[in-house]
């Protein structure tokens, strides 16, 4: 059974960093695509980066590009975000989540972690 368990949230002023991590388990990983995904409150869920397991590439939403960083760890089977320059507006909910690479629809979501940034 999957299971994607995020953690690293909380609350930070503007201008600070964050990194959130996923730990994943329950199957071997290196055909999938992990994603970060992030909901504020009223507006719909939305896409934040990716990155395939196997070989490390990466892309992100134009709105976080250069300042959040994606990556893997193998041997910890753990999935990261790092966040930088964090604004308000990237204050949301953040979701892990699991695809394998021939599919588009993610089929396995972690719970969330909330991320606060305060002006």
């Amino acid at each position: 059974q999957v299971q994607l368990v995020e953690s690293g949230g909380g609350l930070v002023q503007a201008g600070g960093s964050l990194r959130l991590s996923c730990a994943a388990s329950g199957r071997t990983f290196s055909s999938y695509v992990m994603g970060w995904f992030r909901q504020a409150p009223g507006k719909e869920r939305e896409f934040v980066a990716h990155i395939t397991w196997s070989e490390g590439s990466t892309y992100y939403a134009g709105s976080v590009k250069g300042r959040f960083t994606i990556s893997r760890d193998n041997a910890k089977n753990t999935v990261y975000l790092q966040m930088n320059s964090l604004k308000p507006e990237d204050t949301a909910v953040y979701y892990c989540a699991a695809r394998p690479r021939i599919l588009v629809k993610y089929a396995y979501w972690g719970q969330g972690t909330q991320v606060t940034v305060s002006s």
